[in-house]
């Protein structure tokens, strides 16, 4: 068992709809060490794949993308999930549908950000129905860039999302995946990693 699924299991709460609380060190109250832990293991799955930048979507992601970032010493880009004033320029929009929110957004990112040179780790929090990371990817595609591969805090193994986007052919390295968890036991069980 790894120091994410430990913690996991010693502050993660099962709620009812396959629902994950852990937002009381990931992604409400963010404990910068954990992270700083999930960075460096992001960068020693990754140590031998080009990353010149990190792209994540706001908000929960941006965290352990920016650890992440120190360990490679390369800057992040978050997806804003509506347009702002101060965008300006011409944007890569893509379409997606939140597991966590039950809703749909546009996700953007400023094209001056993103070009062909560019070798994309995508970093997100949680992974369900891989509906967030196919808009990312479609993000990079669109900029012409490479997808180095995509590191993902928590994975539900039990939701589709995993095996969409290892079926695309992407390195796809989850630091937890959730096989299964009973929301009235509490009990969580995790897939066995190499």
């Amino acid at each position: 068992m790894n120091f994410l699924e430990e913690r996991i299991l010693s502050d993660g709460i099962v709620k009812e709809g396959n629902v994950l609380k852990v937002d009381s060190f990931l992604n409400h109250q963010m404990d910068i060490g954990l992270f700083d832990q999930m960075g460096a293991e992001f960068k020693r799955r990754f140590a031998d794949t080009p990353v010149t930048k990190i792209l994540t979507i706001e908000a929960s992601g941006i965290g352990i993308a920016c650890l992440a970032a120190r360990h490679f010493q390369v800057p992040v880009i978050f997806a804003k999930k509506s347009k702002s004033i101060n965008l300006e320029g011409d944007m890569y929009v893509a379409e997606v549908e939140s597991f966590t929110h039950k809703c749909k957004n546009n996700v953007i990112v400023a094209q001056k950000f993103l070009n062909s040179q560019d070798h994309i780790l995508i970093i997100d929090d949680f992974l369900a129905n891989g509906c967030a990371l196919q808009g990312l990817i479609q993000i990079v595609q669109m900029a012409g860039a490479a997808v180095s591969g995509i590191g993902i805090a928590v994975e539900k193994g039990f939701q589709p999302g995993g095996q969409i986007i290892r079926n695309l052919g992407f390195q796809l390295e989850s630091l937890a995946i959730v096989e299964s968890m009973d929301a009235e036991t509490g009990v969580i069980t995790f897939r066995e990693q190499a």
